[in-house]
């Protein structure tokens, strides 16, 4: 056992030796994470900048003759109301103390929409966004303006009659134990329900996740060729190691630049754009399974083919094409019936169902052992064709 760790163990040093796999590896595949979320459109979880005042409230103050300490007073008790509304929805609110943070922060992105309020009569509600406001933002940011509006004029109207503050903050608060109508919203859509609860960047990451795994596993077999040809297999088996442990030495060793990159992926994603994975457990032995799949091909391409630059196109060619086939470039809820029974053919699609399961519908293990089943059968299949070939290449070198 410790000649194969040691084997694979080496198969993964020799992988990052090479430095032109660092960034397929540790670069690529994030940035493409990156431009496919950017790309999918605007996140379904808004996030709206609110700031207490606008440019001109000074000098509307003067003009008016309201006293700006109050009015301060005013905004700020607005903007907490407006938080309130919009946190009870569900919205992450960001406040900001000027103008020119609220807009920055906008024009960045780090925010949907910006809302201004200014507790003039009626109410000032000015929305900031670059380009089309955010649909949701906004429609939750003009819910939470017309909830603000109302309060404001039952406030003036509870003062007008007399009522101290003390009564109109009750009025306003409600009776004990209120509770808001509870809304049930249902879609017909099955597109809609497929990707419900899917952030913007989780359905890319998943494709990316298993299509960088793939790839570098794949790309592994250039380095057995070059093993082959530069009589390091030969070497190694002057040691006291046998055939079978040096054909699981290296499938390992694949498989572990497999859960490598799976592990660099996931990681990264989490920190960077706040993907949610689900359970881990089932993440991991969906991909170790995926991975055993893409080693068994990468014995067989190194086996078969005689020179690097062939086995790398191939690899590359072939990976990105039953990428591409089993959904990981356009996810397979936009296929037709055809072309899915077409993709059911590819481990990716059995693979891209699976992470689905468990990242969208918060699906376990046990949601997942249809797809395990059929991964497992092709992950058998290949594995045993390439320790076939390899262990008749090295009795030959024998």
């Amino acid at each position: 056992m410790r000649s194969v760790l040691a084997l694979a163990g080496l198969e993964l040093r020799r992988f990052l030796a090479d430095k032109f796999n660092l960034f397929f590896v540790f670069v690529l595949p994030l940035m493409l994470v990156a431009v496919l979320g950017l790309q999918s459109g605007q996140s379904p979880e808004a996030r709206i900048g609110l700031l207490a005042g606008s440019a001109t409230g000074s000098a509307t103050s003067s003009a008016t003759g309201t006293d700006p300490t109050t009015e301060t007073t005013d905004n700020q008790f607005l903007l907490t109301r407006a938080t309130d509304h919009l946190e009870k929805e569900g919205v992450e609110v960001t406040t900001y103390g000027d103008r020119d943070a609220l807009d920055l922060a906008v024009g960045e992105g780090s925010v949907d929409l910006g809302m201004v309020i200014s507790a003039t009569e009626p109410l000032g509600v000015e929305l900031v966004s670059v380009g089309d406001p955010h649909p949701v933002a906004q429609a939750l940011a003009s819910s939470a303006a017309d909830a603000l509006a109302v309060e404001q004029a039952r406030g003036e109207a509870l003062t007008r009659a007399g009522a101290d503050q003390a009564t109109v903050d009750a009025a306003l608060a409600g009776p004990d134990g209120w509770q808001p109508a509870q809304v049930e919203v249902t879609s017909t859509s099955a597109l809609g329900e497929a990707f419900a609860g899917a952030s913007r960047f989780e359905v890319g990451a998943s494709g990316q996740l298993l299509l960088f795994v793939f790839l570098n596993t794949l790309a592994a077999s250039a380095a057995t060729i070059q093993a082959r040809r530069s009589g390091a297999i030969k070497r190694g088996l002057a040691a006291p190691v046998t055939a079978g442990q040096t054909v699981s030495g290296m499938a390992l060793g694949r498989l572990v630049i497999a859960l490598f990159q799976a592990g660099w992926i996931v990681g990264m994603s989490s920190l960077l754009f706040g993907v949610q994975w689900g359970s881990l457990l089932a993440v991991a032995v969906v991909i170790a399974i995926f991975g055993l799949i893409a080693a068994g091909l990468a014995l067989v391409i190194g086996v078969i083919m005689d020179a690097e630059g062939p086995a790398s196109g191939l690899s590359v060619g072939g990976g990105l094409v039953l990428a591409a086939i089993g959904g990981c470039m356009v996810p397979l809820e936009f296929f037709s019936d055809g072309l899915r029974q077409v993709a059911l053919l590819t481990p990716h699609a059995w693979g891209y169902e699976a992470l689905a399961e468990i990242t969208r519908r918060g699906g376990g293990l046990g949601d997942v052992l249809p797809q395990l089943g059929v991964l497992a059968a092709m992950a058998v299949a290949v594995l045993a064709l390439g320790a076939y070939l390899m262990r008749r290449s090295l009795q030959r070198a024998m």
